[in-house]
């Protein structure tokens, strides 16, 4: 439950909509719900954070996978599940026939509808800028996350340092937006870039693409960590729903104070 569900059953209850019974029905949901398999599911930390519980789908079992989806998508609650194989993604697909499996950022959506099919790629207040194709999963993921929690990001892809040139027809939109969501592998250069460029701050994601002295993303990681170019903070490795979840907190909160 997020802060405008339970905004919306107290202004359907105030106008008559629902009962007042149906109303404390929907808010006195468990604030936390343990199952049999091994969950202890967090029915109310959207109320308290703003984002909430996303299931992390590597690791379960198909019983908790079913399990975490169907508790929390009760009463046509929204549900989003990550890191998710095409195997048990599509298997949740059958199970949940109103859900969707994306295979590219590899995550599952209940009872909510974002396309991804063709990301927009136009101004935005949230940029994602993605420094390789390869890169893509990761962005994707970002995209995915930030389209599931009500906010349309741009996206810009296969601008990295090896051909710099391709990011400067991108400047504009990307300095207007409110933040950046820089995804970069190999020596991790971009979001340095970015930062010594424009104003806008930045969100820095070192993915586990590259060559041996990568390091599965440790190189880009520390590179970024190390960048010399102020503004910047940094998500841990291929982590694009942190860094989306990160943006959805700053434009949140930039909403609230307008």
């Amino acid at each position: 439950m997020l802060r405008k569900d339970l905004a919306e059953i107290l202004q359907n209850l105030v106008s008559g909509k629902i009962s007042l019974e149906q109303a404390m029905e929907d808010i006195s949901l468990e604030p936390y719900l343990e199952t049999e398999n091994g969950l202890n599911l967090d029915m109310r930390r959207g109320i308290r954070t703003g984002i909430s519980e996303v299931v992390f789908g590597a690791g379960k079992s198909r019983e908790q996978l079913f399990t975490a989806v169907d508790k929390l998508g009760r009463n046509q609650r929204q549900v989003l599940v990550t890191r998710l194989e095409p195997g048990p993604g599509l298997e949740l697909e059958q199970r949940f026939p109103g859900g969707r499996y994306f295979e590219l950022p590899k995550i599952f959506v209940l009872n909510r509808e974002i396309h991804l099919d063709d990301p927009w790629s136009g101004p935005a207040r949230a940029m994602i800028i993605s420094a390789g194709g390869a890169d893509l999963p990761v962005a994707m993921e970002a995209y995915a996350t930030l389209a599931f929690f009500g906010h349309t990001p741009g996206l810009v892809s296969d601008v990295g340092v090896a051909g710099l040139h391709r990011l400067f027809p991108h400047m504009t939109k990307i300095s207007r937006a409110s933040i950046l969501i820089v995804i970069a592998g190999m020596e991790g250069a971009l979001p340095s870039v970015l930062a010594g460029l424009c104003s806008t701050p930045i969100v820095a994601v070192p993915t586990s693409v590259g060559y041996g002295t990568s390091f599965g993303g440790l190189t880009p990681l520390m590179a970024m960590l190390t960048s010399c170019a102020p503004g910047i903070s940094v998500v841990n490795i291929d982590n694009g729903f942190g860094a989306a979840c990160f943006a959805v907190k700053v434009l949140e909160n930039q909403k609230s104070e307008v």
